[in-house]
């Protein structure tokens, strides 16, 4: 009788545990440890939405689908398209014709972001890849009439960056989601038929290290089979040891159930949150899409988004920043600059965020406001605003005599003295700091 015992157990070991397809065994999953390190990456909207560039991402639901209809939207199109103009129309304006995928790695690259996020199917359900699950409403059938997910990740991948993909669960005028949708969501033809193969499609063709879905709300889990999903994401699919997902994966999902939390979008909390978490957030403030209209007080500037960034950061969280591109393929050039100088306060202060765990005091506010990040002994006080003196006063770290106080991008030692015996000090800055985005970072060492 012990032979057979002894190999049931070689058998069930831990490399060929499974997950069960519920939330108790997929919740349990270890998070990649690359997601976690990478800290920032950037985010795409990308798709025939870009076109009339008008308003936001959400044109055509503003347009068509919501009642009553947005006016400016209305107005929009009857002063500018011939009457009967439709939505699908506006595909084959998609031309992308100036998208250079080497140059668009080249510039998140020169962001320092560690992972990029491209939405392959936004809720309007055109794909952008040649699935065969969305004929003539891709951008093979038409518009680009080019693989814009394969593309782009071949290049993201050619420069060491992790690649991932955003798709949408529903799809607005989808005419089986709205016959599901009709039928209180007892009936699964979209799901069964739309969503899951080309899920599958797109996971075992594109190998995406990021999932992000969305679009999941109006409908519970159950409808839309996610944890059936999930459970062979992480067993069986050619990137089950390092794909990461998101917490929109139905109704009552959010902040509740998934690899991370996004919660809701731009999210911060107030606090250090218990569970991994993502803030992601928009260049433009107004739309995640391209707008033709937008403006530059509409935008945030350098200094905001460090600041976002660092806060981001110090609670634990990844930082996903967000731009439109152009309908033919270009990267606004303000976009370019706010991400390339992104990377090059990065370049500086990057010690700082890449790879760094929260501290056991996360901010403090004396004389200008401080986040802490953590690296194994090492601990950083990044200021996000310029002092008013040549000195600043940290109340948190507990100093000994081999405390030793750097600027990070200048190696020599700063003078500092003790606040109290057992706590705080005050830095002697050379000069006020400058950086790009007005955010610097001091190094201490031999601090508690």
């Amino acid at each position: 009788m012990l032979a057979p015992i002894v190999l049931v157990f070689a058998v069930v070991s831990p490399a060929a545990a499974r997950y069960t397809a519920d939330w108790t065994s997929l919740d349990a999953r270890p998070l990649p440890s690359w997601y976690d390190q990478a800290k920032v990456g950037i985010f795409v909207h990308w798709g025939v939405f870009s076109v009339p560039g008008f308003g936001s991402e959400w044109f055509w639901w503003h347009w068509q689908g919501q009642q009553p209809p947005d006016q400016k939207c209305v107005s929009y199109m009857s002063q500018n398209y011939p009457p009967g103009f439709s939505y699908p129309e506006f595909a084959p304006q998609f031309h992308a014709q100036f998208f250079n995928p080497e140059d668009w790695a080249d510039i998140f690259k020169a962001s320092g972001a560690k992972y990029v996020v491209l939405t392959a199917k936004h809720h309007e359900g055109f794909t952008n890849w040649g699935s065969p699950h969305s004929w003539n409403w891709n951008s093979v059938d038409t518009g680009p009439h080019r693989d814009l997910v394969g593309d782009l990740g071949e290049a993201v991948r050619n420069r060491s960056l992790h690649y991932g993909l955003y798709n949408s669960l529903y799809e607005w005028f989808h005419p089986l989601y709205l016959k599901d949708k009709k039928n209180g969501f007892k009936t699964q033809e979209f799901v069964m038929n739309k969503l899951l193969p080309e899920l599958y499609n797109m996971v075992v063709r594109y190998r995406p290290e990021v999932i992000w879905s969305d679009g999941d709300w109006e409908a519970p889990d159950t409808y839309w089979n996610s944890t059936d999903f999930l459970a062979w994401l992480y067993n069986d699919s050619p990137v089950k040891d390092t794909v990461v997902t998101n917490d929109r994966w139905g109704a009552g999902c959010a902040c509740k159930h998934g690899g991370y939390y996004n919660c809701e979008d731009k999210y911060t909390p107030g606090q250090l949150p218990q569970h991994k978490w993502e803030k992601c957030t928009s260049v433009d403030t107004y739309s995640w899409g391209y707008r033709r209209n937008m403006k530059m007080s509409e935008l945030m500037d350098l200094p905001s988004i460090i600041e976002d960034l660092v806060h981001t950061v110090a609670l634990g969280g990844n930082y996903l920043l967000n731009v439109g591109p152009t309908p033919d393929g270009m990267i606004p050039a303000v976009f370019e600059e706010r991400l390339r100088s992104v990377g090059a306060w990065l370049e500086i202060n990057g010690e700082a965020i890449y790879a760094s765990k929260p501290w056991r005091i996360q901010t403090e506010n004396t004389t200008v406001p401080v986040w802490y990040t953590s690296k194994g002994a090492t601990v950083y006080a990044i200021v996000t605003a310029k002092p008013p003196k040549p000195t600043v006063q940290l109340l948190g770290p507990k100093t000994s005599a081999a405390t030793k106080v750097t600027l990070l991008g200048n190696p020599q030692p700063l003078s500092w003295s003790p606040l109290t015996p057992s706590a705080g000090l005050i830095v002697l800055l050379p000069e006020r700091p400058s950086s790009p985005g007005r955010a610097w970072t001091l190094k201490l060492d031999g601090v508690q």
